[in-house]
């Protein structure tokens, strides 16, 4: 009997893999992508159908997917070498080697490097130092950690806290008490004649208002991302960087970046954190740090918050993972940061973010798309039936606009990028390619973009 081994491998997989965040129509009997290969900014599935990775792959794949083979040698050389030691109370010479090259890229005062494998672990264990830090100082009752609204930092349960997603959280609740949610940094929207200085006082003193009213002396941490992926590409306004650090030392509150997206590169910079002049206490990591090629994460934290919890009561960081820190995935690490300096892959994004933006902001002639926004090589399309209510408004449901029509249309062209509905109901189409992408495949896809978003959009309301 001859068996079709693609067709074979969707069925096993539909049979035995429990896949990530996906519909149970993706078990039925629709085709299942099964990718195979891929090479530059491309991806290729078992059928030999190519896809530009607009999303690399999951905001992760840095230097796009070219480099296996210099990745994959410094794997094999661990692997022959030590291909496992742990972090508990040893070290090993991949881990301190990262370690060390991440406290020199870090902003000035970030030292101290603890590593995980994952965006979701780095999160988490951010949450435990911080704790443990107000502990160790004789502030106990210091518990209680504020973040942004539509913001994701993860899935485990405190870093799962933190989201300002309703609908990750309510189906897991009740989750780590005393997390509140103030607004984040999306300006379309707001009141036309709101200038940008009145919006960071307005974000700034809500903030303010919450410490205040929920006790300065219970307030342990505020959480945010440099750019704010969740809800469209959001940027943070002039001013409200150094105002969230003036909060935080006047009420001895410290600050987190979640960098899991932001940093390597996808704003142009090592950490988003030096592109926006935000001064953190704690960076938490993952993703870019090696390019996706393997698990990998950490938080980067300061010499004082550190100090302080070693010269606590416990005398050590109550925490750890058997994989932080594999020998095998720092010296992946290694190798990918070392390919994105030799080939200056963070010139390539501030060499093509002003026309990356330029050609998406030409978008706006199109009747749909009511904003455009971010930064580096991240970007949102916001689309909207009503330009002046800036909504999506009227008999198109966006869920059923974006899920029967803009999502299989964008699929179907080879292309793969996020298209959802945010928490107000509005389609936004997001953008978060490989750091390699070039100012001809910019061209090249926004002009695809352009032709499926008019024709998704003519479509539904025909």
């Amino acid at each position: 009997m001859n068996v079709n081994p693609d067709t074979d491998l969707q069925a096993l997989a539909k049979r035995h893999l429990l896949m990530h965040f996906t519909h149970a129509d993706a078990y039925g009997d629709a085709a299942l992508t099964v990718f195979d290969c891929g090479e530059g900014c491309w991806l290729v599935d078992r059928d030999g159908k190519r896809y530009f990775d607009a999303l690399a792959g999951l905001y992760c794949v840095q230097v796009g997917y070219s480099h296996g083979a210099e990745i994959g040698d410094a794997v094999r050389e661990q692997m022959t070498r030590l291909p496992f030691a742990t972090n508990w109370s040893y070290a090993h010479e991949p881990a301190i080697r990262l370690a060390e090259r991440l406290a020199t890229l870090a902003p000035e005062g970030l030292n101290r490097v603890f590593f995980t494998s994952s965006g979701s672990e780095s999160n988490e264990s951010a949450i435990k130092l911080v704790r443990q830090y107000h502990q160790a100082r004789g502030e106990p009752q210091r518990r209680k950690f504020i973040a942004r609204r539509v913001a994701y930092h993860g899935t485990s349960f405190g870093a799962l806290a933190l989201n300002g997603m309703t609908a990750f959280r309510k189906h897991f609740e009740p989750l780590m008490s005393g997390v509140r949610h103030v607004g984040n940094t999306k300006r379309y929207g707001r009141p036309v004649d709101e200038t940008e200085a009145q919006f960071t006082r307005h974000l700034l003193d809500e903030i303010e208002s919450l410490i205040v009213q929920e006790g300065p002396d219970t307030v342990a941490a505020i959480v945010v991302e440099p750019l704010q992926n969740a809800g469209g590409s959001l940027t943070p306004p002039a001013g409200y960087t150094a105002g969230l650090r003036e909060i935080c030392d006047r009420h001895g509150v410290l600050l987190v970046a979640d960098e899991v997206i932001c940093g390597f590169g996808r704003v142009g910079e090592y950490f988003g954190s030096t592109r926006y002049g935000l001064k953190p206490d704690i960076i938490t990591f993952a993703k870019g740090i090696a390019s996706g090629y393997v698990p990998l994460g950490g938080v980067i934290a300061s010499d004082a918050v550190v100090d302080a919890v070693l010269a606590g009561p416990q005398q050590m960081f109550l925490h750890g993972a058997t994989y932080g820190g594999h020998p095998v995935a720092c010296a992946a690490a290694l190798a990918n940061l070392a390919i994105i300096e030799r080939e200056r892959v963070f010139d390539n994004v501030r060499d093509n973010a002003a026309y990356f933006r330029a050609t998406l902001d030409a978008l706006l002639e199109l009747p749909c798309v009511g904003d455009v926004r971010g930064d580096g090589y991240h970007y949102s399309l916001e689309l909207v039936t009503d330009k002046q209510a800036r909504r999506w408004t009227g008999s198109i449901d966006a869920r059923t606009f974006v899920s029967t029509v803009l999502a299989p249309a964008i699929f179907d062209a080879g292309l793969l990028c996020r298209a959802g509905v945010d928490h107000e109901g509005t389609p936004i189409v997001q953008f978060s390619p490989p750091l390699v992408m070039t100012r001809d495949e910019i061209a090249w896809f926004v002009a695809q973009i352009r032709d499926i978003v008019a024709d998704a959009y003519a479509r539904a309301t025909r």
